[in-house]
């Protein structure tokens, strides 16, 4: 989950989608321009109130009596000859050299180095709606920093909505070779994200990029073909899972289109697979990961650290969900969610369902309920990953998944926030043990987020334990053997973040490793920010210690010292970077 805070990304994402190859800012074009959000819908169909802030009526649940009505919610000069020569070649980290990092797939399996291989996001708007570059100057110099300073590669979301943005079938991938060509020439290797997925509408979301504009046209046909909660609000974010095999999208179904995107993608950038994009990261839902949109912070509809809600109200998740209690002989479970889970801003113990004792999610209801939600969850993956599967299979190239670390509240017994993802994890039971196997049997590696966080900076009254969180998904992996890989959910340039992710990466669980470590890192994110003096001194130690790996002990002043020079020589390139981003 891409956790960034919108005014930490700075100005990098911060203008909208440029309409030229210029690197000015733009508007998108207005045939681009179709995507809502959120929309409210005439809920008579549904039987639901509207309200979200009052008490919840007019419905029957299944699950334990309702909650009665609650107050407040709790609360970038050109290079000098010196440098120009030192970009050459990538700097020098000893004994440590380029690596591919083993993982599942097909991909070529090499013996494994020591140390963690570093990737770099870059901005959500890599490429313009004219399908260029964005900022070529900028991410010409940008790109050659990083790698003189070590960087592995790059990760860049190839959008759904821009190369398949107009007719279905008809693929514009120009801005992506352009910037593919780019990371190639500068020798980085790229993780490329299938994001099918809308950018708009999540944390860090600087820009905005709709779902392909004939997809939109299908869901103001279907409203149903869109994510719903139980007040009839519909997201536009990602496709409801729901829908995944029925043929609405001009006859396709979601999960044909993702898969001919993907083969497209393969077709056109086949002669790159395996040098230089080693990993396809398979988008899954919101933010491109594997969950329910159950937290959305478009128009302030949900704030950090309350629960969120269950996305299960369409009429497609609806029938499912009455065929699976009816199989159980339960029918007066299937006609609705639970009704008494509170709404996006509460705290688990301000609703009957998530409180800790007594609670609806410990029920049989909710054990049900609970079971289905995830395993549709789960469903939709399988399904997706075995359509990327059989497109990338002799691409030697490696698949992931990304999973969102919600550590918010977990420190509870019910795991509100985690359940209304789907993910079923509570304090009785593993949630996150199903996803890894899941992945295991596609050898695909397992993304998470939330690495760079301690327990102690965060929220103590919302129970925020993302350490207690990364170790046991790094318990998870390790019994279905699945690769983890991690990102840093906020934008971090601090020596304590970056050594949190050094011991994180390293995959040392209650003082053993069998020699694990992370296959990879994703930084978040390549941005103005980055390439600040200070910064950029302390990234590039960092990357050098994530590239020795953890067999090799040495102090922060001993790295720095070792990279002092180097970071006086790039001064200039770090500059030109740091200025062409900002404009």
């Amino acid at each position: 989950m891409a956790m960034n805070l919108p005014h930490q990304i700075g100005a990098i994402s911060g203008a909208a989608l440029c309409a030229d190859a210029g690197g000015a800012s733009g508007e998108a074009p207005s045939s681009s321009t179709v995507t809502a959000v959120w929309r409210a819908q005439a809920t008579s169909n549904m039987g639901v109130s509207m309200t979200m802030n009052g008490p919840e009526t007019g419905r029957v649940s299944p699950s334990p009596p309702l909650t009665p009505p609650l107050g407040l919610v709790r609360p970038e000069i050109s290079l000098s000859l010196a440098a120009e020569a030192l970009m050459s070649a990538p700097i020098s980290t000893g004994d440590v050299p380029d690596r591919e990092y083993i993982a599942g797939g097909n991909a070529r399996r090499e013996a494994k180095k020591n140390g963690v291989p570093l990737y770099v996001m870059m901005p959500l708007d890599s490429v313009t709606w004219n399908h260029t570059v964005n900022r070529r100057k900028a991410m010409n110099a940008s790109l050659q920093a990083l790698r003189s300073a070590g960087v592995e590669g790059i990760m860049m979301d190839v959008w759904w909505g821009l190369v398949e943005g107009e007719k279905p079938g008809e693929y514009n991938w120009d801005g992506y070779s352009e910037l593919l060509e780019m990371a190639k020439k500068h020798g980085l290797k790229v993780q490329a994200v299938m994001s099918f997925h809308q950018c708009g509408g999540n944390v860090g979301d600087s820009c905005t990029i709709p779902l392909p504009k004939w997809v939109v046209e299908e869901i103001n046909k279907d409203h149903d073909l869109a994510y719903t909660d139980q007040w009839g609000r519909r997201n536009y974010e990602y496709l409801s899972l729901g829908c995944d095999n029925i043929p609405a999208l001009k006859g396709r179904t979601p999960v044909q289109c993702y898969s001919d995107f993907m083969r497209a993608f393969s077709d056109k950038f086949e002669h790159l697979l395996g040098d230089t994009i080693v990993e396809i990261q398979v988008g899954m839902g919101p933010a491109g990961e594997l969950r329910y949109p159950s937290y959305p912070e478009q128009d302030g509809t949900w704030r950090f650290p309350g629960i969120g809600a269950f996305q299960c109200y369409d009429k497609y998740m609806l029938s499912n969900l009455k065929a699976a209690a009816e199989a159980i002989g339960k029918p007066e479970w299937g006609a609705t969610g639970p009704t008494d889970a509170g709404n996006y801003n509460n705290w688990p113990e301000d609703t009957n369902f998530f409180k800790k004792e007594g609670g609806g999610w410990n029920s049989s209801y909710g054990q049900f309920f609970l079971s289905w939600y995830s395993q549709m969850l789960l469903n939709h993956g399988e399904r997706i990953l075995q359509s990327a599967k059989s497109v990338f299979e002799s691409k030697s190239v490696k698949l992931s998944v990304k999973v969102a670390g919600i550590h918010w509240h977990y420190g509870t017994r019910s795991h509100a926030p985690e359940l209304t993802a789907g993910y079923y994890n509570t304090r009785f039971r593993d949630g996150y043990l199903p996803i890894a196997q899941m992945l295991a049997r596609h050898g695909a590696i397992f993304n998470f987020t939330c690495i760079e966080m301690r327990d102690h900076e965060q929220p103590q009254d919302a129970l925020c334990l993302p350490e207690k969180l990364v170790r046991q998904v790094a318990l998870a992996t390790q019994e279905a053997r699945v690769p983890l890989a991690g990102e840093n959910a906020l934008p971090r340039y601090d020596e304590g973040a970056h050594e949190q992710i050094l011991q994180a990466s390293a995959l040392n669980i209650d003082g053993n490793s069998d020699g694990r470590e992370m296959c990879a890192f994703t930084y978040l994110r390549m941005n103005p920010d980055l390439f600040q003096p200070d910064n950029w001194r302390r990234f590039v130690d960092f990357v050098k210690k994530m590239r020795e790996g953890k067999e090799v002990q040495r102090c922060w002043e001993q790295v720095e010292r070792e990279n002092e020079h180097f970071v006086h020589v790039t001064r200039p390139l770090v500059q030109e970077a740091a200025v062409a981003l900002m404009h």
